[in-house]
Parts: C-alpha cells; sequence; structure tokens
C-alpha cells in the first residue's frame, strides 16, 4: 500500500500536520524535525497524493487538453508545444481524444473539471451547440481554444486566419495557370476548415476562367485518398488539388499515383499545415506553414494567465501568421497537352462509398 502522511508521522513520532508542513516547506518546522521528516519520507518511497492535496489547496497543478485525434500529425507539434510548456511551468497534462464528438467531447470536460484541472485546452472541432458552448463557460475554470476563431462567449485562443491561408492556397495555384482546381475539404461544417475553403473560393470569384471544384469528406489521410479517387473518376480534367491539411494531402498522393499519374507532373498538390512529413514525401510538399508548436505554448500561457487571476479573465486571442512553403508537388501549367488528357482518360474508377 502506498506510504501515506499518517505512516511518516508514527515513524518520526510527531504530529500528521507537522509532517505536511515539512514535506510542502513550511514554517513552523525546526531544521532538524524537517531533515528527520524528509529523510523517513524517502526511505518509505511516499508520493504525495495530488488528488488529496488538490482538494485541499484548489490547485491540482493540472491542465487537461481535448484534441480531436492525436493521430493527426499537425497536433502532435501542437501537443509538444503546450506539453513543454505546461512542465516548464511546474504543470501536467491530461490529454484526452474526442474524435470529433461532441458528446464525447463534453464528457470529458466534464471529467477534467472532477479531477480539479486548473485549465483546460480545446482543439477539438466538433460542432457544439449554444448550449454546451454555455455550459462550459459556466464551469468557472479558464478555456482555451486551439486554432478556433474568437467566440462569442468568454473563451480565449490562439489562432490563425485560415480565410487569408485559402486564399494563399488558391491564389498561388491560379498564379501558376491552373483552371480546373479542387478543394479537398472536411465535414461541410468545421470552423478552421470552412474558412479556408471560403478563402480559397473568395480567390477563385476574382477569377472568372477558373473552375472550382469542391470535394467533402473527412479531413485525414483515408479521406483523402477517397476524396481523390471520387474526384479523378468524375473530373479527369482537373490540374491541381489543394487539400484541406496536410494529412489529406498525404491520401492524395497515395490516389493519384495509384491512379497512374503523377505529381506534380499531372496533378499539381498544396497541403495545409507543413507537419514534419510534408518535407519527407516524394515529391515533397507544398504547404502553407501554421506556427504549430509556438501555438501550443502560446496557448497555456495564456490559460496560466487566467488561472492565476480568476478575478481577471479577461479574453485574449493571439492570432499567428501564415506562410507559403514551395517544394516540388507544384509546378506552372502552359497548356495542357492531348497526351495528358488521354492518359488521364484511360483510367476508370468505382466512386468510394462514404464520400459526401
Amino acid at each position: 500500500m502506498a506510504t501515506t502522511l499518517k505512516d511518516i508521522a508514527r515513524e518520526t513520532g510527531v504530529h500528521v500536520a507537522t509532517v505536511s508542513r515539512a514535506l510542502n516547506g513550511i514554517y513552523g518546522v525546526d531544521q532538524d524535525t524537517r531533515k528527520k521528516i524528509v529523510a523517513v519520507a524517502s526511505r518509505l518511497n511516499y508520493r504525495p497524493n495530488r488528488m488529496a492535496k488538490a482538494l485541499a489547496t484548489g490547485k491540482s497543478h493540472t491542465l487537461g487538453l481535448v484534441v480531436s485525434d492525436i493521430r493527426n500529425p499537425f497536433l502532435t507539434e501542437l501537443v509538444r508545444g503546450a506539453e513543454d510548456a505546461a512542465y516548464a511551468a511546474g504543470y501536467h497534462v491530461l490529454l484526452c481524444n474526442s474524435d470529433l464528438d461532441p458528446a464525447k467531447q463534453i464528457q470529458y470536460a466534464h471529467s477534467l473539471l472532477e479531477k480539479r484541472v486548473q485549465g483546460v485546452l480545446m482543439h477539438s472541432v466538433a460542432a457544439l451547440s449554444e448550449k454546451q458552448l454555455q455550459e462550459l463557460a459556466s464551469y468557472g475554470v479558464p478555456i482555451v481554444l486551439l486554432c478556433r476563431p474568437p467566440s462569442a462567449l468568454a473563451f480565449s485562443g490562439v489562432s490563425v486566419d485560415n480565410f487569408q491561408g485559402g486564399m494563399l492556397v488558391g491564389n498561388y495555384l491560379i498564379r501558376l495557370g491552373h483552371r480546373v482546381i479542387a478543394h479537398l475539404t472536411g465535414p461541410r461544417h468545421h470552423g478552421n476548415l470552412t474558412e479556408r475553403a471560403n478563402g480559397f473560393m473568395k480567390a477563385v470569384e476574382a477569377n472568372p476562367e477558373v473552375t472550382p471544384i469542391i470535394v467533402h469528406g473527412r479531413h485525414n489521410y483515408q479521406g483523402g485518398y477517397e476524396m481523390t479517387k471520387k474526384l479523378l473518376a468524375q473530373h479527369q480534367n482537373v490540374t491541381a488539388v489543394c487539400a484541406a491539411n496536410d494529412a489529406t494531402a498525404f491520401g492524395v498522393i497515395r490516389a493519384v499515383f495509384e491512379a497512374g499519374l503523377s505529381i506534380p507532373e499531372d496533378i499539381s498538390l498544396i497541403g495545409f499545415d507543413n507537419v514534419e512529413l510534408a518535407s519527407i514525401v516524394r515529391p515533397p510538399l507544398t504547404t502553407v506553414d501554421q506556427p504549430k508548436y509556438d501555438m501550443g505554448q502560446a496557448a497555456v500561457e495564456i490559460l496560466l494567465r487566467l488561472a492565476a487571476h480568476p478575478d481577471n479573465r479577461l479574453p485574449e486571442h493571439r492570432l499567428f501568421g501564415l506562410r507559403l512553403v514551395e517544394r516540388q508537388s507544384c509546378r506552372p501549367l502552359k497548356i495542357l497537352t492531348s497526351s495528358i488528357i488521354n492518359k488521364k482518360s484511360a483510367t476508370k474508377f468505382r466512386q468510394p462509398p462514404g464520400v459526401q
């Protein structure tokens, strides 16, 4: 059984309160007694009960972090930035995956509060109802939204301008000469990805000669693969694809190669996020860079400030910049030769199930 304060008190012959003060560095214990208590605690392998301490002090030195799916390579660097910042400040992080399920997201929020976390970071992008958002705001625990636009409620957050990012992608491909461009995105109502799609369409609207193709599906590797299979089956004249994120772009690469086509010779491809794998795949992926690690760090900094000043929790929003990282997955397009058209038309595909 775990050693308790009572065990140490019995061993040293002092009161439990004296043991507690000695181990917590509180005044009122003479130096010799403190050394004796610390020595006994070490010999008995005493480990403090963080839950009990949190109940007594109201401070657990623990933060909750709810993400959509840690398998998304974008999130690994974001979470690492948050965890490093928390550790440097003496805090631990409890990680939860919501799988884009609003009910699961709320359930995790309840569970984290039961564990007396001092704040919650939420990246999960599940669509929450107004009632659920108000419930989160009423908890009395500071919440910082990761990669979400400023909320109408009293939530702080860190994000990038996804609308401008979508315009950046669209304008880049248009400048390269592409006129039939597909945008592979997530569900029809998805904060960040919807904003990127809207930005892409804004760029296209300024160029009437461009034909946009919007495909909705799962914004992960498998979703990118399935959406691209559908795209190539229905639109043999597409010359460029912009993916809502890099994970989706990796699925695009697989589907394009399986179709007997090449990147960028037949299809130019651009992603969004600039995860580490983007520079390793072949060809290296042109993408939009988000400062993922810095965003994770900033979110924890905001959360700790809010936790330390419960009477002054004014929302804080930090907007990070984006930049285009040009690699080898896009090429300028001057004329679509008949040989490429014939090559694309030679293969027919069955529409995959489950892609909207």
